[in-house]
């Protein structure tokens, strides 16, 4: 069996069975006892992690699994015990990023490095269905050829992320020197990430650690989950009350670690998920808002040419001003 290859194309080519080549790469997985009875692309979604089940139902539609000699007509077809599944991944085709004049918040800005305030529905870096109108796509176009190449063509400059609909600071390299230093301070969590959020309920109390490992989460592998200590990656949050309104609760989380999601998820752990995390927490909110209330403020670190500590401070969006306005207003 060859290692797995995973794309960033939703739409692959239509290859048949006779035409595997070095344009695609094959998997073979046979079913366990404890599979019989799941759906082909559930059971497919758990051997190939970092796949949607929406991704592995369109390699079911476009022929690309087979088993048993046949291709498997349907993604609700149920495993068999010893049931031996193919299947059949286009190679990634390399796609690049070009330049694009979207305005850009600047927090700062030298020879080495840009930190800048992104904004709410802006993905980072270019992916399947975000081609266009990312950070990257802006930075291109702002910092030319100045940025770093360790991350490649895709992601060039990109040190760090934080997803689409949450805001605030991120910093960029504009070399391999700086990038390099600003990954290592990331690894060993010497770099100061502080955010603002709101979640709802009421916290029992004024600050609190939530020490708790994350991994994919086992069914749904574009979301992560809380698992058993030695499992996942060690994930530490600190968090801290800024206002109370009742049902909801203005606060401050600080990153011990930087998981993906991970504010988000041990929020909804401890039974406080984020006000308009819909993939998180309740999908019905009573505002009508883009994703989580999440802004990275405060993102701070050593400069990777001078040694000098800098801090840079995002202010809050409008959209989250305006809302703990309303709170405000309700609570009195």
């Amino acid at each position: 069996m060859q290692n797995m290859q995973f794309i960033d194309d939703e739409n692959p080519e239509e290859l048949s069975d006779e035409d595997l080549s070095e344009d695609v790469s094959e998997s073979l997985f046979t079913a366990m006892q404890t599979d019989t009875g799941k759906r082909m692309d559930v059971f497919l979604s758990e051997r190939v992690p970092d796949r949607s089940r929406s991704y592995i139902r369109k390699l079911i539609e476009e022929g690309n699994v087979v088993s048993g000699g046949q291709k498997v007509a349907k993604a609700g077809l149920k495993v068999k015990a010893g049931q031996t599944v193919n299947v059949l991944l286009p190679e990634p085709e390399e796609l690049k990023a070009e330049p694009e004049d979207i305005p850009l918040d600047i927090l700062y800005e030298d020879d080495d490095l840009i930190v800048v305030n992104k904004p709410k529905g802006m993905v980072v870096h270019p992916a399947a269905g975000h081609d266009s109108g990312t950070l990257v796509n802006a930075l291109l176009y702002h910092c030319g050829d100045s940025l770093s190449g360790i991350n490649g063509i895709l992601r060039p400059g990109i040190v760090h992320r934080i997803d689409k609909d949450t805001t605030g600071s991120l910093v960029a390299a504009k070399n391999d020197q700086a990038h390099r230093s600003l990954a290592e301070q990331l690894r060993v969590h010497s770099i100061t990430r502080r955010y603002r959020a709101i979640v709802l309920g009421n916290l029992k109390t004024d600050e609190g650690t939530i020490d708790a490992p994350l991994a994919r989460h086992p069914v749904d592998r574009k979301k992560m989950a809380v698992c058993q200590p030695g499992r996942g990656k060690e994930a530490i949050t600190h968090y801290r009350v800024l206002e109370r309104f009742g049902n909801y609760t203005y606060i401050e989380c600080r990153l011990q670690t930087g998981r993906t999601h991970q504010i988000r998820v041990h929020m909804a752990h401890i039974g406080h998920p984020l006000l308009g995390d819909a993939v998180y927490g309740p999908s019905r909110c009573p505002w009508d808002l883009q994703g989580q209330t999440l802004h990275a403020m405060v993102l701070g670190f050593v400069h990777p040419s001078t040694g000098a500590y800098m801090e840079f401070t995002a202010p809050l969006p409008g959209y989250f001003e305006h809302l703990l306005e309303l709170l405000r207003r309700q609570r009195h």
